[in-house]
């Protein structure tokens, strides 16, 4: 396979970490996001010659034209970026909510007009928007959150229409069981394995290899995956 460039947004932790990593043990060019410069750099640096780090804050959007001007041709674009927020509508913290609202749906949306004219424009060019099942699947806390995923839905369907042949999915993670947040959080997750028909809950790996493959599968736009092993089928 050609060397390709791969942008990670949120790739300095987490699951877009693991991501970044996995796409250049496969032979890709990755560069990877965080809020900080030297973070990014230095998880970059861990990755080898193949990668690079550059500081890209997705929730001061009028900023990101200049913080990824330094970025050439482009043939995938990941936008992993997060934060999680506990918001309710009984004691709504409006400052949260915006700054939420505005690093997924208009941060992801203005990162893809930046880099329009170096996306490369075939169906070869995959963009992959991270959401969550929170959108269908409400928790106590996750009204903006809830709100928002649903949000990434319709953003995933009008890019996938109007970037063609540039295919556009998302993906939405259950409960990851071995991330960072999760992880050690027994109490938080009791009872959650149990409501997958395998009893145990998706992995990190999980998620990379379903990114990897809305990257690569020519046959994959406008389509919103889950990944949660299932959970409440049972």
């Amino acid at each position: 396979m050609t060397e390709r460039t791969i942008v990670v947004v949120g790739g300095t932790s987490g699951i877009g970490r693991e991501l970044a990593g996995s796409l250049v043990a496969r032979g890709d060019r990755v560069i990877l996001s965080g809020r900080d410069a030297g973070r990014a750099a230095s998880v970059a640096a861990e990755f080898g010659d193949r990668a690079s780090g550059i500081a890209v804050d997705l929730s001061e959007p009028e900023g990101l034209a200049a913080q990824l001007q330094s970025i050439g041709e482009v043939n995938g674009l990941v936008l992993a970026a997060v934060e999680r927020d506990a918001n309710t509508v009984r004691d709504y913290d409006i400052a949260r909510a915006r700054r939420l609202v505005t690093l997924k749906l208009i941060g992801y949306t203005e990162a893809v007009h930046v880099l329009l004219g170096r996306l490369v424009e075939s169906r070869d060019t995959g963009i992959v928007l991270f959401g969550g099942r929170a959108k269908d699947a409400p928790y106590p806390g996750s009204t903006t959150v809830s709100t928002i995923n649903g949000g990434v839905d319709g953003l995933t369907r009008t890019m996938a229409l109007e970037l063609a042949p540039m295919r556009v999915n998302a993906i939405h993670p259950g409960i990851i069981g071995n991330s960072p947040f999760w992880a050690g959080k027994t109490a938080a997750i009791d009872g959650y394995e149990s409501r997958t028909p395998g009893g145990e809950l998706a992995t990190m790996g999980d998620i990379v290899a379903a990114t990897t493959f809305l990257l690569d599968n020519h046959g994959m736009s406008g389509t919103s995956i889950h990944v949660d092993r299932g959970w409440r089928l049972t």
